[in-house]
């Protein structure tokens, strides 16, 4: 049986038991159907079979509400019927529900603009897309479902600039890595409170080990399924559900659109195109992918469509105004495999090899094309490993990574020429993966500190993932001695709050001091900046370090 823990998770999610404690900003509300926005809703409560007209076993909506993609005059809202949310069905058997849908423009839906009624079906799992177009450009909206006479909590959303408009300013942030056993998610509720107009999610949304590695959270007991890596479609659904029951990882969905790319583990620790680390035959490995396809499609505030079988093009491009312009790409689908077999080499030719790419023909084409083609002012590449060299120390000599850009030197030497040969201006690299926040120069020649710098890195440290972490560790130590181009280094849990303007781009990184007990304080460790015309980054602010000072950590968890 659950201890106490458990159902608090659930609890906090239900209609009218709990306000999310993350969103003190906006006034978002778990409503129940007998609330006064119910009756508000000015829609009939729809009964369908499964739902003993109109009620559920449980409040249906305890996975929360999302959404995301956001274009000039659409948004994506998502939601997922889960009256019983670790059930691996969610409680909702073989209903086919009718889920109706408001958008407005004020959080007490007095203006609302768009709505409608999505079916919830078995196959997805009961989880609802509904792309919402005809909406004003660079505006905020209000949005919620009913189900039954269910009402969902409420969620802000925001739609981008039009393309070429004159825009003066976004904030946004970037967020990484939430290992669901290595801590708790609290700097996403920080991150809720923060006023964004997007949040970007560079992968490792989960981790398909047990989540009782490193010791799961300690006030937490879950079924036995848990215990086990993800391989069915049933396993990684049971994973998202569990995630996505945390109330903070929900509030940060509410308080804004995201935007989301996955890295590895959302299917399994650094595979590459049609096969994992293992050595797994491709044509076992591939279901194993198509099932874990499927689950992220099912829980995502995606536009794509969904999955065929193993395949789902993912990467895409977001323009906001005449000021960024993101490249949102994805490796591990489309890379070759890892170049020596993978790891760090002093020596390893293939990583050479002209012929290889990390991205497939077919993206790097893409991407290559829109980089020729941007007028934006900030050009970025938003992706899952670092794009800068990343030399360390080792007994045989300095070694570089083959998981990394550096292991497909001639495609990032591709990339590098062409924001040369196209003028691109200020290209910007956010990565994830890394479980370090780190700040560098991309430069035309790495092993030549002279060469000219002709980018700017942003590399994203994870929600939780790591555990505690702390301001500096070895590994730090190691590749901050070791790369002349990287100026800033910390190895504590958080994101970066952006704020990108015609004139400069300002990064600012936020940490909490711990994640393996809960409430934890957030502060900025350290604020960067990288000027219009200027590639490369300055700190041009700094703090005192909190929580430990010095790890023994040698490289980064996978």
């Amino acid at each position: 049986m659950s201890r106490p823990g458990l159902e608090s998770i659930i609890n906090s999610s239900r209609s009218g038991e709990r306000v999310p404690r993350s969103l003190s900003r906006r006034s978002f509300m778990a409503l129940s159907g007998t609330s006064a926005a119910a009756l508000a809703f000015n829609l009939p409560d729809v009964a369908s079979a499964g739902t003993r007209a109109g009620r559920f076993q449980d409040y249906p909506f305890s996975l929360g509400v999302a959404s995301g993609d956001p274009l000039p005059d659409s948004v994506v809202l998502w939601t997922r019927l889960a009256p019983e949310p670790l059930s691996s069905s969610g409680g909702m058997g073989d209903a086919r529900v009718p889920v109706q849908w408001q958008v407005a423009e004020d959080e007490n839906f007095a203006q609302v603009v768009r709505s409608g009624i999505a079916m919830a079906h078995r196959e997805v799992v009961h989880s609802v897309h509904v792309d919402v177009k005809g909406l004003s450009p660079g505006r905020e909206y209000f949005y919620r479902f009913k189900a039954g006479r269910e009402i969902s909590p409420v969620g802000r959303t925001k739609t981008a600039p039009e393309p070429g408009s004159t825009t003066t300013t976004l904030r946004f942030a970037a967020a990484a890595c939430q290992a669901w056993y290595d801590g708790y998610y609290t700097a996403y509720r920080h991150l809720a409170d923060e006023d964004l107009d997007f949040v970007l999610h560079l992968g490792d949304y989960l981790y398909e080990y047990s989540v009782w590695t490193r010791g799961g959270r300690p006030d937490v007991e879950l079924p036995d399924k848990y215990d086990r890596v993800t391989m069915t479609l049933s396993d990684y659904r049971d994973r998202y559900a569990l995630y996505k029951l945390d109330p903070d990882l929900q509030a940060a969905h509410a308080a804004a659109p995201w935007i989301v790319s996955w890295d590895d583990h959302e299917v399994v620790n650094n595979y590459m195109g049609d096969t994992d680390h293992r050595g797994t035959p491709p044509e076992e490995f591939l279901v194993r992918r198509a099932n874990a396809y499927r689950a992220y499609w099912e829980h995502q505030p995606l536009r794509v469509p969904a999955p065929d079988g193993p395949d789902m093009r993912l990467y895409r491009r977001f323009t906001f105004g005449d000021l960024i312009e993101f490249n949102v790409l994805d490796f591990h689908q489309y890379g070759d495999a890892f170049a020596c077999g993978g790891g760090v080499h002093v020596d390893c030719e293939e990583r050479l090899d002209p012929s290889r790419t990390i991205l497939g023909d077919a993206q790097e084409t893409w991407l290559l094309d829109g980089l020729s083609r941007s007028s934006a002012r900030w050009n970025v590449l938003a992706q899952q490993r670092m794009m800068s060299q990343l030399m360390r120390e080792t007994d045989a000599g300095l070694a570089i990574p083959m998981t990394y850009w550096d292991g497909y030197q001639p495609a990032r030497d591709r990339i590098f020429n062409a924001f040369q040969d196209f003028g691109v201006s200020n290209p910007i690299s956010l990565s994830g993966d890394l479980h370090r926040s780190v700040a560098g120069e991309l430069k035309e020649d790495f092993d030549d500190p002279d060469s000219a710098t002709i980018g700017s890195e942003y590399e994203i440290s994870s929600i939780s993932s790591g555990e505690d972490g702390s301001d500096i560790d070895r590994f730090g130590e190691n590749i901050m001695r070791s790369n002349a181009h990287l100026k800033f280094y910390n190895s504590q849990r958080g994101y970066v709050r952006f704020t990108a303007t015609s004139d400069e781009w300002r990064a600012d990184y936020r940490i909490v001091p711990y994640v393996r007990e809960e409430d934890a304080p957030v502060s900025t460790r350290a604020s960067l900046l990288t000027e219009d015309g200027r590639p490369g980054v300055e700190i041009i602010d700094e703090n005192e370090p909190q929580g430990t000072l010095y790890g023994l950590e040698e490289d980064p968890a996978d």
